[in-house]
């Protein structure tokens, strides 16, 4: 282990509760390496979470211990769950399908459901409500710190008996591809889609294509016109849409200086489609 811990969870920044989580990483041991992905994943979104788990884990070293808590099903029947990627990070998290992307685009090496009675704060057996801070963040400093060993976090799971989540992937259709829109740039409004670069480079589109673009929300159409594809921001003018590949290495859709999901009222998840069209 490297003694680096990452947390990220649906919780913002308007409480306590994230002190809380460090504040118990830290009792565990105070040479610890703190550090956050994010606090802002949209509440109960655990879509959200297995995507920026995937954006941000294959740029940090082996050791690293992540700790998600997107946690609708807190205090239910769900399973606390740590696992090991084959890049040898590992991830602290409710068993609900925040490893999706993980196990769907870097691997899963092995998994270990939590044994809360020995991997639990100390007179916590009676809150309900907060196992980020009870389990989560307890187990996930345990395990950077090396108090425990991964085999010590509890038994082994079938790996393949994760909970997942649907993913819609890429679909070749004539003269292109189609996608969903699964998440935002959530700074800058750029629909980031579920078209790898690769399926899109294999139509033949090239650096500066005009490329249909068509949006369905629902099977209705919401959005058409014929967009410029282009390395980076500034191949268009300031206001121009563009079509360019994100730092995910997936296909996008931008304003440039502008926000493309606030200017066409565009969403994501399952009811959001698109396509690419020569």
């Amino acid at each position: 282990m490297n003694k680096i811990i990452v947390f990220q969870t649906d919780f913002g920044l308007d409480d306590a509760a994230i002190s809380a989580m460090e504040g118990v990483s830290y009792s565990v041991s105070q040479d610890l390496n703190i550090r956050h992905l994010t606090h802002n994943i949209p509440q109960y979104n655990i879509f959200d979470a297995s995507y920026r788990l995937h954006q941000a884990i294959s740029y940090w070293p082996e050791g690293t211990v992540f700790v998600s808590v997107v946690d609708p099903g807190v205090g239910s029947n769900r399973k606390s769950v740590v696992a090991r990627t084959v890049t040898k990070q590992y991830i602290v998290t409710p068993d609900n399908g925040t490893l999706t992307h993980i196990d769907r685009f870097i691997g899963i090496e092995e998994i270990r459901e939590i044994e809360e009675r020995t991997n639990r704060l100390k007179n916590s057996e009676l809150s309900y409500t907060f196992h980020g801070r009870d389990v989560y963040a307890y187990t996930g400093a345990r395990l950077a710190s090396e108090t425990i060993s991964f085999e010590e976090v509890g038994p082994l799971m079938n790996k393949e008996d994760i909970v997942k989540l649907e993913l819609y992937g890429c679909k070749k259709i004539p003269n292109g591809v189609m996608g969903q829109i699964d998440i935002l740039d959530v700074r800058f409004g750029s629909l980031w889609t579920s078209i790898p670069y690769s399926d899109f480079k294999a139509c033949g589109f090239d650096f500066g294509d005009d490329i249909l673009v068509e949006i369905y929300h629902d099977d209705v159409k919401v959005y058409s016109n014929k967009i410029n594809y282009g390395k980076s921001f500034a191949d268009v003018a300031i206001n121009e849409p563009l079509i360019y590949m994100n730092s995910a290495y997936d296909m996008a859709v931008a304003i440039n200086q502008g926000s493309f999901s606030k200017v066409y009222g565009i969403g994501v998840g399952s009811g959001w489609k698109i396509t690419m069209t020569k």
